[in-house]
């Protein structure tokens, strides 16, 4: 298997796709990305469309409580803890960093509601710094193409990390989302429609 062809591929078929999610700032796409765990993407941009646009920073979202988030993030999977830990979020946000997103892993990871593939998707989305975010379809396609072989994202994000140039991966990121979205779907995959049925290890007949 040809690792470089592979990217190639997916470069070609993918190189101008980005973010699904909307946004107009760092702090939008930090609240967006919470919001977006277990819930699809187009349902995250018809919540935060009017969050956003009464509520567009961290001060002006920072006042509202984490019961009046509720109201308006209700439609959102999961959404009385991301409620929870938006306002808790907005509130560090304020007290430590004067509003602002930090630039940096850690920094995000303390934040309440932010892991490893939140703060990654914040660095490479937001800041354009090199990172690599493992969503459920980066690890599902990184896997059945055999570009990493792991039972976590942690693992496949250091693997991926490995064998991928370093200046692609934010591009490799979303090369493989939308793969997973138009081409390698959970459950039927596409094989037959696939570029990379040829060089697949998981082809379904």
């Amino acid at each position: 298997m040809s690792v470089k062809k592979i990217l190639d591929i997916l470069e070609q078929e993918y190189h101008d796709t980005e973010s699904a999610l909307h946004f107009a700032s760092v702090f939008q796409l930090l609240i967006a990305v919470i919001l977006s765990a277990q819930t699809n993407d187009n349902q995250v941009n018809k919540i935060t469309a009017p969050l956003f646009a009464e509520y567009p920073d961290c001060l002006s979202l920072s006042k509202l409580s984490a019961a009046e988030l509720e109201q308006k993030i209700k439609t959102c999977g999961l959404y009385k803890n991301k409620a929870q830990n938006i306002a808790a979020c907005c509130k560090m946000l304020l007290d430590e960093y004067n509003g602002e997103v930090p630039r940096d892993r850690e920094a995000l990871m303390k934040l309440p509601g932010v892991g490893r593939k939140t703060a990654n998707v914040v660095l490479s989305v937001g800041f354009g710094e090199p990172a690599l975010a493992v969503d459920t379809h980066v690890f599902r396609v990184s896997n059945r193409l055999g570009l990493a072989n792991g039972k976590t994202p942690d693992s496949v994000e250091q693997q991926l990390c490995s064998v991928i140039p370093r200046a692609k991966w934010a591009q490799a990121h979303h090369w493989l989302i939308w793969h997973g979205r138009r081409v390698c779907n959970a459950q039927k995959p596409k094989c037959s429609e696939c570029k990379l049925a040829a060089l697949c290890p998981s082809v379904v007949e």
